[in-house]
């Protein structure tokens, strides 16, 4: 029991200290961009489940890969909120409250946004590569995966998921979302399961940009400090 305690606190410790403080203090006010976009995302399934309001949520919010790619780039940020008409909306949004709402404390409420963007945009550039690939390629797509609407907010969620776990600690965490998805993907093989993935490794590659870049920094403070040092020391004398 008490190794599992010392795991928990390994694992999640860092994350629970950084989520439970502002929580507690402000309570749903640390959370405005997390609310704005579990109500966003209520909204537009309401409006996209009436007869008058389908097309219009379509146009300003669904991308597909035959649609040119002005008009997806044009739609990709929208189309977080959008979700799939084929699952039930209270899914998605849990995950957006649970999910959005830690990177929002743990990240800042533009950083999560951000890395939701990133996380997207790299399943619905994946979905073109693949089908431009086609469905013999080891990455490749059936031209008909053209006319599938892209995963709205999973793509996001998942992608916030591994870059949280890995910026405080959490990897035990973040590689089992990555295993999910990829068991998803096995057991079910479908666009959206592998739009998880192409966001996954998009939010990796954004991850080891993000390690090289502190690294960078951390070194040029070492060598400043180094070098100030240098110039307080005495000459010598011969």
């Amino acid at each position: 029991m008490r190794t599992l305690a010392r795991w928990v606190r390994a694992e999640w410790g860092l994350l629970w200290v950084t989520v439970r403080e502002p929580l507690l203090k402000r309570r749903w006010r640390a959370l405005p961009m997390t609310l704005a976009a579990v109500c966003l995302t209520a909204a537009l399934q309401f409006v996209q489940n009436q007869s008058w309001g389908y097309r219009f949520v379509q146009n300003i919010g669904a991308v597909r890969a035959e649609d040119p790619l002005w008009l997806g780039l044009l739609r990709t940020p929208l189309s977080l909120f959008v979700p799939a008409l084929d699952l039930p909306v209270w899914g998605a949004l849990a995950q957006i409250l649970f999910v959005f709402g830690i990177a929002e404390i743990c990240l800042g409420w533009w950083r999560t946004l951000a890395i939701a963007y990133v996380a997207t945009l790299a399943g619905t550039l994946y979905a073109r590569l693949g089908i431009a690939l086609g469905p013999h390629a080891p990455l490749g797509l059936p031209a008909s995966d053209a006319l599938v609407v892209d995963t709205g907010p999973s793509a996001a969620v998942v992608g916030l998921a591994v870059y949280v776990g890995w910026r405080y600690g959490a990897h035990v965490t973040a590689a089992g979302v990555a295993m999910a998805m990829i068991a998803e993907v096995v057991v079910r093989e479908n666009l959206a399961g592998k739009e998880h993935l192409a966001a996954i490794v998009g939010v990796t590659a954004l991850c080891g940009a993000t390690a090289l870049l502190h690294r960078h920094r951390h070194a040029l403070v070492r060598l400043r400090r180094r070098a100030g040092s240098d110039r307080e020391l005495p000459p010598l004398r011969t």
